[in-house]
């Protein structure tokens, strides 16, 4: 048995803005909001990988940016870990109609 894939179980320092910006990650990538999400990336022209411009722009939610901000590193990088491997999980007919959003370019 391989424990190499296990991520580990870090607590949570900040238990109610961790749970705010992860409830708006959850809805942005919910399947009947994603299409409108990846929509409003792309009239922003910010590249779906680039979470703190995502965050700044809004496209989470007008609170979520000033919640990430509070949350001490490793919140901070559970919430991009979530956010990243949301975004992979988007049904690939998605991600071919918005290919310019996950392009590597």
């Amino acid at each position: 048995m391989s424990t190499l894939n296990e991520q580990p179980i870090l607590p949570i320092a900040e238990p109610v803005a961790f749970g705010a910006v992860k409830t708006a990650i959850e809805a942005a990538f919910s399947t009947g909001k994603v299409p409108d999400f990846l929509r409003s990336l792309d009239r922003q022209g910010v590249r779906i990988r680039d979470f703190e411009n995502v965050l700044r722009k809004g496209l989470l939610g007008k609170q979520s940016a000033g919640e990430y901000a509070s949350l001490p590193d490793g919140d901070q990088g559970q919430i991009r870990e979530l956010y990243l491997a949301s975004l992979e999980r988007v049904a690939p007919e998605l991600r071919q109609r918005f290919f310019r959003l996950y392009a590597y370019y």
